[in-house]
């Protein structure tokens, strides 16, 4: 989702332009006639962080669980979310745990099932050497932040940290104004904008990444409509289980054939950032920790989301009277599936 605002888009905001993506990600199989067809759409064009879902495509584990999967990508003009709601897609990308919220807020019909990212990638990045040590500096700093940031996790950072609106400028996905001015921060996420802040400007930046700050929102949650979980728990198990397995193998398994699929798909991809992203979803356990170290990939827990839900009602970011509850299920999760698969 790297420069693609980071709580995804607003249901009512944008048009549909699927024909605007480039086609699905499909695997060829001899049997596909006796597999059940899925369609899931990402959030962005095909990139790292989707790399389980590309892994599971490419390494057969998808048909391993009878599923011929086909992987929409999303993209600046495409609305994935809106096309699950209305049945093109069988699944959806979710980019925080904060959708899950919006979606029972305006009655959508649609619940989380499983968080392949345990901590949200979301950082705030500032230049070195400037005395800048931990999050509570980061409040002297001019702050470049998004118009989706501003209505979500700054308005957390406001509430918790005393971070006030008169130092926020508009942060526009181009890293120049940081850049020229070594007394700013700006938005990004730990898996792409520092990898291009240290090619453009050859300095390693400072990184603060809010998840270890305290906003312990999930993301990369798979979201699909309520009919299919009441109807197909079957079907969106075995998809559940073989997303989890296959971000297993992408993180430490041979993901040469996945990274292809990505670049297929976005041919803007480089296989350094694929490797960068990869090291830094490690490096920062984006993947693989907390509840998903005994627990698995995809784990979540009511007290956490409870937790997370306190937060933004204290924010002003959530009304206390919202049933979050229905947001997410953990039918499908908390399974152990693929624990075998994490290296000794």
């Amino acid at each position: 989702m790297s420069l693609a605002g980071f709580f995804g888009v607003v249901l009512a905001g944008l048009a549909v332009a699927a024909g605007a993506a480039s086609g699905p990600a499909t695997a060829q199989s001899a049997d596909k006639a006796a597999l059940d067809k899925v369609a899931f759409g990402t959030n962005w064009v095909a990139e790292a962080e989707h790399g389980g879902f590309y892994q599971a495509l490419a390494d057969g584990t998808y048909r391993k669980y009878g599923l011929d999967v086909s992987i929409v990508p999303g993209g600046p003009q495409v609305n994935n979310r809106l096309l699950l709601l209305v049945g093109k897609l069988d699944f959806f990308l979710s980019a925080n745990t904060l959708e899950g919220f919006d979606a029972v807020a305006q009655n959508v019909p649609t619940i989380e099932v499983a968080a392949l990212f345990q901590k949200d990638p979301q950082v705030i990045i500032a230049h070195p050497d400037q005395g800048i040590d931990d999050l509570e500096d980061l409040k002297k700093l001019t702050l470049f932040v998004s118009q989706e940031g501003m209505a979500s996790y700054y308005q957390w950072l406001k509430a918790d940290f005393g971070f006030t609106d008169s130092r926020v400028k508009p942060y526009t996905f181009n890293p120049q104004p940081f850049l020229a001015d070594k007394k700013s921060a700006m938005q990004g996420y730990v898996t792409s904008e520092p990898f291009a802040i240290e090619k453009a400007a050859k300095f390693k930046p400072k990184v603060f990444l809010l998840a270890d700050q305290g906003f312990d929102a999930y993301s990369t949650l798979i979201e699909t409509r309520r009919e299919l979980v009441d109807k197909k728990p079957d079907l969106v198990q075995r998809f559940v289980d073989a997303s989890i397995i296959g971000w297993y193998n992408y993180l430490y398994g041979d993901n040469s054939a996945a990274n292809t699929l990505i670049k297929k798909q976005n041919p803007e991809m480089t296989d350094d950032l694929l490797a960068y992203s990869v090291a830094a979803m490690k490096q920062y356990g984006i993947v693989d920790s907390g509840d998903a170290i005994k627990l698995g990939i995809g784990a979540m827990s009511d007290a956490r989301i409870k937790d997370f839900f306190d937060k933004m009602v204290r924010s002003g970011v959530a009304k206390p009277s919202l049933d979050y509850r229905k947001a997410y299920t953990l039918q499908f999760v908390d399974k152990k599936v693929g624990l075998n698969l994490r290296p000794k």
